[in-house]
């Protein structure tokens, strides 16, 4: 379909609806990359049918090139490492030190950064903040000692290449062995792919922030409204939203319009498939590497007991669905009995989703599920604590404070003085802090859905000092002119933030958007904490949802310079983006 110009509204192509499922054969074209040796065409073959390569012990070469890839009909380069997607899924054990020699074959600078993984900071791969990125036609040397186990995954740190392809999943062996007990173990890498050129998309959006957003409401949205609630205040519900601005629907900045959502680097026309034999135990380490995307995971039929998050035991708990935001991971347990089963992840915006299938042979598949209807953004994901109040009030916008009473339970805050300028569209003034949401889409949808009140490391956190201090940032934007800061300020105009070395510190994160932000610290963990202060869960990336208000602690044992930002890749390109120094 022609585009209309970002300045205008288009019509969405209804055959775009096919390329939701991309092709059969998706993946990479075999033979069209210079720099696929041919030591690496079985790997690239088996990454076509969503069998990403596997190296393992301690020494790793990687190179970074160019490969092209066909997953919607229409061919286009994408940025790999050893010739596929995902990349090579890297096998390590607890206590070994790891070379990893990573040469740069593009013709621009790249990068690797290994999610969640604590080493020292000249071996976390950032460019400009830790070291000064790989040229081209370079090697760099990464060796560290490998301090811990569980899933982790690593993805470039340079520009919009984690969006082109470039992404694979760490698994390090626990020292003493696995004790999580499982007959099959799967990774299911969840991703999202665009035939478009990444910056031309990030250009699109600065023009019109909702160019990629077809679920915006309709007439026949007005006049369902009028017909459940009247017509007041269906008229009301309308000209709250456009007094703001905004849209209700704002879940994701980029849908299945141009996205296609991958699972192990196969479309869902393509079919990924795990196999099991019936009474099996099979874990499936899930991994989000959506580059903009959330995706709400179910089995149907099939309960999920998740047992490790972000690399780290949890206390079992069994349920039918979690959301996995982009740089989390979560494993889970299933016993499948039946001879099929469709692992479904559809888009937090409902446009797409990425499936694959677990079977007890190869060919066989299951119903897969209808998409959910979008749901609209509620009062509480707008104003916080007054929202769950069912007041009308607790939010500024524009400089405008709306009309409204208090909820003596939310705390009060100050907004920055940076906050209050063009780079800010709007500010919870009374945010909530409950963990027991699930979010938008989730909320009682008569499935058992995970939330982070339910995720809760074993043991209780490893330093047990209380705070020495409090640090509270505020995740900022302005939807309209498509800018994403922390506290008003976007990276490039901001000074970075010091912790000092060996202390204990609270962070406070206060989430003024409508929008989820999932927070990565590089580094150090995140000792998450409940509404009391009580320590949760060990994490490394942590979602605020729109309006929320959530802390936890950090103990500063990393001296050095660190990365903290916005793990959606165009939120953090647009200036969601702090340094840490720790001295």
């Amino acid at each position: 379909m022609r585009k209309a110009p970002p300045n205008t509204r288009v019509i969405p192509d209804p055959s775009r609806r096919q390329f939701i499922q991309g092709l059969a054969a998706g993946g990479v074209l075999m033979g069209l990359s210079p720099w696929l040796k041919p030591s690496w065409a079985g790997q690239a073959a088996a990454t076509a049918t969503g069998m990403a390569p596997i190296l393992s012990g301690t020494e790793f070469d990687l190179v970074v090139a160019e490969t092209a890839v066909n997953y919607t009909g229409s061919p286009r380069m994408a940025t790999t490492v050893n010739g596929s997607i995902p990349s090579p899924i890297l096998r390590w054990r607890e206590g070994d030190t790891v070379t990893i020699r990573v040469t740069n074959r593009l013709n621009t600078s790249t990068s690797i950064h290994w999610h969640g993984i604590i080493l020292p900071y000249q071996m976390d791969g950032v460019p400009g903040v830790s070291f000064a990125g790989i040229p081209p036609g370079e090697t760099f040397t990464y060796r560290f000692k490998v301090e811990q186990a569980g899933t982790y995954w690593y993805h470039s740190h340079s520009g919009f290449q984690e969006q082109t392809g470039m992404y694979g999943t760490i698994i390090v062996e626990p020292r003493g062995g696995e004790h999580i007990r499982a007959d099959r173990d799967y990774v299911v890498q969840l991703s999202d792919w665009t035939d478009e050129d990444p910056m031309k998309v990030f250009e699109t959006l600065k023009k019109q922030s909702d160019y990629y957003n077809f679920n915006t409401p309709t007439a026949v949205d007005f006049f369902r409204d009028a017909s459940e609630h009247g017509i007041g205040k269906a008229m009301e519900r309308r000209r709250m939203w456009n007094r703001m601005r905004m849209s209700p629907t704002d879940l994701a900045d980029i849908s299945a319009y141009t996205y296609t959502y991958l699972m192990n680097g196969t479309t869902p026309a393509g079919n990924w498939t795990g196999l099991f034999n019936p009474g099996e135990r099979v874990r499936l380490r899930f991994i989000s590497s959506g580059t903009q995307s959330f995706f709400d995971v179910r089995i149907p039929g099939l309960k999920m007991t998740v047992v490790h998050v972000d690399g780290q035991d949890i206390e079992p708990i069994t349920v039918d669905e979690f959301r996995c935001g982009p740089g989390e991971t979560y494993d889970v347990l299933v016993t499948p009995q039946d001879d099929a089963y469709t692992i479904f992840a559809q888009s937090m915006d409902r446009t797409g989703y990425a499936r694959g299938t677990l079977s007890t042979r190869a060919g066989l598949t299951a119903p897969v599920p209808e998409l959910d209807e979008p749901e609209w953004l509620t009062m509480t994901d707008m104003m916080g604590a007054m929202g769950q109040g069912g007041g009308t009030g607790g939010m500024n916008h524009s400089g405008h404070s709306m009309p409204g009473g208090m909820n003596d339970n939310a705390p009060q805050v100050r907004h920055a003085k940076t906050e209050y300028g063009p780079s800010v569209d709007m500010r919870v003034d009374m945010p909530r802090t409950n963990l027991d949401d699930p979010g938008i889409g989730l909320r009682n949808n008569g499935r058992r859905v995970l939330t982070y009140a339910d995720i809760k490391t074993p043991g209780g956190p490893v330093d047990p000092r209380d705070p020495g201090r409090d640090i509270e940032l505020h995740l900022t934007g302005n939807m309209e002119r498509y800018t994403w800061s922390l506290d008003g300020l976007e990276f490039g105009k901001s000074t970075p933030i010091h912790f000092r070395h060996g202390e204990r510190l609270r962070v406070i994160l206060h989430n003024d958007t409508m929008m989820t932000h999932p927070m990565h610290l590089h580094g150090m963990w995140s000792d998450m904490e409940d509404a009391h202060g009580e320590f949760l869960a060990r994490r490394h990336t942590i979602s605020v949802q729109p309006a929320q208000r959530v802390s936890f602690r950090v103990t500063a044992d990393a001296l050095g310079r660190w990365a903290w930002h916005c793990h959606l890749l165009y939120h953090m390109d647009a200036g969601m983006f702090r340094e840490v120094i720790v001295a």
